[in-house]
């Protein structure tokens, strides 16, 4: 697995010249830290991170969301590269319960799916309303992420919270998904789902 970065890697280096501080005088710039993610401010990052704050590379801005899903969502290769390649978590979950997958299938971006996977994303983890990653890339429409996540081990008869359904059922109610049905039919149904 690559995660290419490009005048990233300049940030990189410089913080790992810096000294480690004390963490606890940094809990409060979490959000500063993923608004600057969300607006591609590389000096603003380095400045946060300059004394190497434990933690503040999962922090949560002011809506709930990590900068790694920030990142994901907009499917930015430059910051979401940065963010994995310095310890960002590839599990943790924000607003809603969602997970870095679950951005990235939203997001239909196929490399950010399979960078996660490579770093041990929970495939079947489900949101607070029960959607799964796969889920979410069946309802989007997006046979490469489908593809990925069910060779990853996806259940694709996990059902959600809101409507009962799996991305089995999702898959063949939606007309425009002939493609993405006849994979998930490639796998067996699992017992209990």
């Amino acid at each position: 697995m690559t995660i290419k970065r490009s005048y990233l890697p300049i940030a990189a280096a410089v913080l790992a010249l810096l000294p480690a501080p004390a963490t606890a005088q940094f809990a409060d710039k979490g959000s500063e830290f993923v608004d600057a993610v969300r607006k591609s401010d590389g000096n603003k990052v380095v400045e946060l991170l300059r004394d190497k704050p434990i933690g503040l590379i999962d922090s949560r801005g002011d809506d709930g969301n990590t900068a790694l899903i920030v990142a994901l969502a907009r499917r930015d290769e430059e910051w979401t590269g940065f963010l994995l390649n310095n310890g960002a978590d590839p599990n943790l979950a924000g607003k809603g319960g969602d997970t870095p997958l679950m951005a990235a299938a939203r997001a239909g971006y196929f490399d950010g799916v399979g960078w996660l996977l490579g770093l041990g994303a929970k495939v079947d983890t489900t949101n607070k309303s029960g959607e799964t990653a796969l889920i979410l890339a069946v309802q989007q429409r997006e046979p490469s992420v489908v593809r990925a996540l069910l060779n990853a081990g996806a259940n694709p008869d996990k059902t959600d919270n809101s409507a009962g359904y799996s991305a089995r059922d999702y898959a063949s109610r939606d007309p425009r998904a002939r493609d993405i049905l006849k994979m998930i039919e490639t796998k067996k149904p699992k017992p209990g789902a």
